[in-house]
């Protein structure tokens, strides 16, 4: 099973949040240039619309700017300010990109050795070493896609010599590239995969292609359990093991 989390990328400025619906209304304003035009075509009513400028306006100076009739018309226009605001949303929306399709895989096991908050887990891809609840006997490990490290099986740093105590070897069963965010699904267990995000470098680097071995590395930090009943457990459609990788 993979958890996907949703991202959305949002600027606060003096109290006010700036969301894309108002990136969306901006947008409308700049190509319809009238209120009116706007918010007919993103189906809202003008009164909403033209509060929601205001609220901005409070907080962040003009935003629009009338333009009085003419041969054209008049109509409403962008400020340098609003056009500003636009870009910086954009920058930043594009800079979440990469971590917005993180995930986190879950692996399913009873508890075994304890050392203070850290116990190892026996999952269907091995042993995990995860923060597990005190008294926790069953529990489900997950792991962000984003704590997830992959490296050459022969480069990778023995456990007891790095902080990147969990290590897994398996392979490469698909790529899903973004503009410079790839996410890699790992096979580790029949069924069972493990998902990571990487960068374009990384790939090239790596090689990475379908069918490529490559080992799978994250700390026991990384790894969050939380306890579930035996009884739900054997009841579970959740497979032990599920996506994770970075």
């Amino acid at each position: 099973m993979t958890i996907e989390r949703d991202y959305s990328t949002k600027l606060s400025v003096d109290g006010v949040t700036i969301d894309r619906r108002d990136i969306e209304m901006l947008d409308a304003i700049d190509r319809h240039g009238s209120m009116h035009k706007a918010a007919d075509a993103l189906g809202r009513s003008y009164a909403r619309l033209q509060n929601r400028v205001v609220e901005i306006e409070e907080a962040v100076g003009p935003i629009t700017e009338r333009q009085r009739g003419g041969s054209g018309g008049g109509g409403t226009e962008l400020t340098r300010t609003a056009r500003t605001l636009c870009r910086q949303f954009d920058r930043h929306d594009a800079e979440l990109d990469g971590v917005a399709r993180v995930t986190e895989s879950v692996f399913t096991g009873p508890v075994r050795d304890r050392t203070g908050e850290l116990a190892t887990v026996d999952t269907e891809i091995g042993q995990i070493i995860a923060i597990v609840p005190a008294d926790a006997s069953e529990v489900q490990v997950t792991v962000r896609s984003d704590a997830v490290v992959l490296t050459e099986p022969d480069d990778t740093p023995r456990g007891d010599s790095t902080s990147l105590r969990n290590q897994f070897t398996g392979t490469v069963t698909s790529l899903e590239p973004g503009n410079e965010i790839t996410r890699v699904t790992v096979g580790l267990a029949p069924e069972s995969t493990l998902q990571a995000l990487v960068t374009k470098a990384s790939v090239e680097r790596l090689g990475l292609e379908p069918d490529r071995q490559i080992a799978a590395s994250f700390k026991a930090t990384a790894a969050r359990a939380i306890a579930i009943d035996e009884d739900d457990a054997a009841d579970s459609d959740i497979p032990s093991a599920v996506g994770r990788d970075e």
